[in-house]
């Protein structure tokens, strides 16, 4: 059984996932803003939170903000807006799915179920060593990225996208490859969410983000 903790403010909302989560096992617990979030996941421990953006208080970009200080509690953000902007913002401020409504209670389901099954399921096949190039280094075990001495923040997605290419280094992999091992044959969204992910992995690894070449018509490939 995994816990929850659903964060919205609409009530009809919270009982609607809240209904679909209990029938699939799981415990819920609830917060009505991202104030009580943050407060609930202090106290708490929860395999899985699910994040509305506009809510009173302190809206979802801000709770996500604060809880990462602490917890790498994964997240699933739900909002009502779409657009490119708001995902880049969710996906910079550490959540690891983006669901927009008004959405499939089943395929949120199904997106959480994916999530806790990657949720530190990867961390067993990666190499027990370290990479450096330069000024990159990057230890698999301890899931540590530092750039010229500096310690980089990645989300856990990124994490697992970085250590995938650098493990398969000097190979072109697929679109469809870096998808379905790091986000699951499950995956539901579109290659715009790779791309995301591409972005901001390469705005953290500065300086050498340029080791992450593009294939066109192909994916990516990490080359030093």
């Amino acid at each position: 059984m995994s816990k929850l903790l659903i964060v919205d403010d609409e009530f009809r909302i919270r009982e609607l996932i809240k209904k679909y989560a209990e029938y699939e096992g799981h415990e819920v617990d609830e917060a009505e803003n991202g104030e009580q979030a943050v407060l609930k996941c202090r106290n708490n421990t929860y395999d899985i939170i699910i994040m509305d953006i506009m809510m009173p208080v302190m809206d979802g970009f801000q709770a996500v903000e604060q809880i990462r200080k602490f917890s790498n509690t994964p997240i699933i953000m739900l909002s009502a807006r779409g657009e490119e902007y708001d995902r880049l913002s969710g996906f910079e401020s550490g959540v690891d799915d983006y669901v927009v409504k008004p959405f499939s209670p089943k395929e949120l389901m199904m997106r959480v179920a994916a999530v806790l099954r990657r949720s530190g399921a990867d961390s067993k096949d990666d190499s027990k060593s370290r990479f450096v190039y330069q000024g990159l280094s990057i230890d698999f075990s301890a899931r540590v990225v530092t750039v010229d001495g500096e310690r980089v923040s990645l989300t856990p997605r990124e994490y697992e996208l970085l250590f995938y290419m650098v493990n398969n280094k000097g190979i072109a992999l697929t679109r469809e490859q870096l998808i379905s091992k790091v986000w699951g044959y499950d995956f539901f969204g579109d290659d715009r969410t790779l791309d995301t992910h591409i972005k901001l992995l390469r705005k953290s690894l500065g300086p050498y983000a340029t080791l992450i070449v593009t294939l066109r018509g192909v994916g990516y490939r990490f080359e030093t």
